[in-house]
């Protein structure tokens, strides 16, 4: 794959919250050590690009009438460094003009932009890999490129890596994060618009010299790697481990919406994600622009939650600084900590119009797969259990959920998936194996024989109560292996939307020093052999989201006074249990 004038090439949508102590969730199997590097097998869900609430995202302005308008706006959105914003500004425009290659590399720069800024607002990134050497910085690339090489899902080549690394370099000299990182201070006018001409200059120099330059094997790599940063070292004075970590995480830019490399912050909370426990405060937050840090999710009997936070509350300081102007990384490097540490919040609750102070004590939080389980309907028996992600706990809480449902009186059974973004692959077996007596529930395909599978059910166990599936455009990955086979199985009835149409699996690998490489290694099928990749699964039943719900909860919102999926589902359900 080679890189074409300025790389257009699609990319995919960011993600834009954050749970304090955990980042992104993830649909991940536990595999054996390979060659001494722990290997996770992963279903991943609304995880690097994507995020896993709904958003109030406004529309196009109708009298926008064509797509060269569309881009002005994008491209004020980007001098403004409003990356996230101009992303999401490129993909509403691209559903009205989808083969406009302006605005795909719109989305595309944008979102560049946004992963250069993530990086520099991670503290491992900079306390680490920037102190790497440029032999360091170098081994680690060839070790993630040898990876991707020989694990990812397409076969890809050394060019397309290298190509890529160039394009994020270029763009990154035009980020102010890199430049205010990496380039000597600028004070004066005359300083500053010589380091502008000097940013140009080389530019130029990668545009003319090394724009898909032919890189004939990983020696050859290498050795241009090394004059790109020999020459930014000349002409910009960056360290060479600043050059050689754009090739890292930029050659990764080749790769899919779900693939990409991790710091050592970021494979720590995702393999905490899989344990279902976390040291933090337990708040889902998003930013918002100029206003903080809006809280999505609080987790029951997390720090914040006993601390009297809820959702819709926004979080404006942090032990005395303000960051309503600070990114979601920035933020959430400031609030982890150590178990029995403290942190002082300024919290405003613009439905109280109040805002406050709270001291909270960081610990351990347990995250529920299943935070509901009750009888919504006696008289018939209709039970309720809201499944909000795929662990290693799922199984045991599920199980704990039937028994006392089955106590209540249960005849019928809502299993609510939406907003569930994904999580273990085997606890979505397990799920399954609850509910489908016998037969085939996902298999996954790959370029090599270990990521071949194909998951069975087991007669024993199996619950046969009458089921109504609940899901929407925010049920992703291993939300979605339920929704398959209980389509082709005939097991109960989707209620709601179609679901968001990630069918692919993800491995995790450990490269380097505590860093890691997510990668796609294979695709996943339902029972009767149906990948549904970016089209979704259709409900039996379909049910239209009201206007009002478009605030960022994840799934749906527990103050609406009336779910209109539930209540569909509760008259299906009626009518089977006659």
């Amino acid at each position: 794959m080679r890189i074409g004038k300025l790389c257009r090439q699609t990319v995919g949508t960011v993600a834009a919250n954050v749970i304090l102590g955990i980042t992104w969730g993830g649909n991940m199997q536990l595999g054996r050590p390979t060659r001494k590097l722990q290997l996770l097998t992963l279903l991943l869900g609304l995880l690097f690009f994507s995020s896993s609430v709904t958003y109030a995202e406004p529309p196009l302005p109708l009298d926008l009438d064509d797509s060269r308008s569309a881009l002005s706006i994008g491209e004020e959105m980007e001098r403004s460094s409003q990356w996230l914003d101009a992303v999401r500004h490129y993909e509403r425009a691209l559903e009205r003009w989808p083969e406009d290659e302006n605005l795909k590399y719109g989305r595309r720069r944008a979102q560049v932009h946004f992963r250069v800024e993530r990086r520099y607002s991670d503290q491992s990134f900079k306390n680490s890999l920037l102190g790497f050497s440029q032999d360091q910085a170098l081994d680690l690339f060839d070790e993630t490129a040898s990876r991707i090489r020989n694990s990812f899902v397409d076969p890809l080549s050394q060019l397309s890596i290298v190509a890529h690394g160039t394009e994020s370099l270029y763009i990154a000299l035009a980020n102010p994060k890199f430049v205010e990182a990496n380039l000597p201070a600028a004070i004066t006018d005359e300083e500053k618009q010589a380091r502008r001409k000097s940013i140009q200059n080389f530019r130029s120099v990668l545009r003319e010299q090394y724009w898909n330059k032919q890189v004939y094997n990983s020696q050859h790599a290498r050795s241009v790697i090394v004059e790109v940063t020999r020459h930014a070292s000349e002409s910009l004075k960056i360290v060479p481990a600043a050059v050689v970590m754009e090739y890292v995480f930029g050659g990764c830019n080749a790769l899919d919406d779900y693939s990409g490399f991790l710091t050592a912050d970021r494979l720590s909370d995702l393999y905490s994600n899989i344990d279902g426990e976390f040291v933090g405060l337990g708040v889902e937050m998003k930013e918002e622009k100029d206003a903080g840090m809006l809280l999505v999710n609080v987790l029951p009997e997390s720090p914040a939650s006993v601390g009297g936070l809820r959702k819709g509350d926004r979080i404006t300081w942090i032990d005395g600084k303000d960051i309503r102007t600070a990114s979601i990384d920035e933020a959430a490097a400031m609030m982890r900590g150590q178990v029995g540490s403290r942190v002082k919040l300024r919290i405003e609750r613009p439905s109280d119009k109040r805002d406050w102070e709270a001291v909270l004590i960081r610990r351990a939080v347990q995250v529920k797969s299943i935070p509901v389980a009750e009888i919504v309907d006696v008289e018939y028996g209709i039970g309720y259990i809201e499944l909000s992600g795929f662990q290693k706990t799922t199984a045991e809480e599920l199980d704990a959920a039937l028994e006392k449902l089955g106590q209540q009186g249960m005849n019928a059974l809502v299993l609510d998936v939406r907003g569930n973004p994904g999580g273990l692959l085997t606890a979505a077996v397990s799920v399954l194996d609850r509910f489908i007596e016998n037969g085939v529930l996902v298999s996954t395909k790959g370029r090599t024989g270990d990521q071949n599978w194909t998951y069975r059910a087991h007669r024993q166990g199996t619950l046969n109560v009458p089921l109504a599936l609940l899901t929407d455009g925010d049920s992703a990955s291993a939300s979605e292996i339920v929704a398959g086979a209980v389509r082709d199985h005939s097991r109960g009835t989707i209620v709601g939307r179609k679901t968001y149409g990630k069918w692919s699996v993800q491995s995790i690998f450990n490269v380097g020093r505590d860093t890691g490489l997510r990668l796609t290694t294979a695709k996943f099928f339902s029972p009767d052999g149906h990948n549904h990749s970016k089209t979704g699964v259709a409900p039996d039943v379909l049910v239209e989201e009201p206007v009002e719900h478009n605030v960022a909860w994840r799934g749906n919102n527990p103050e609406d006074e009336r779910d209109a999926d539930l209540e569909r589902a509760k008259e299906i359900l009626r009518r089977q249990v006659k």
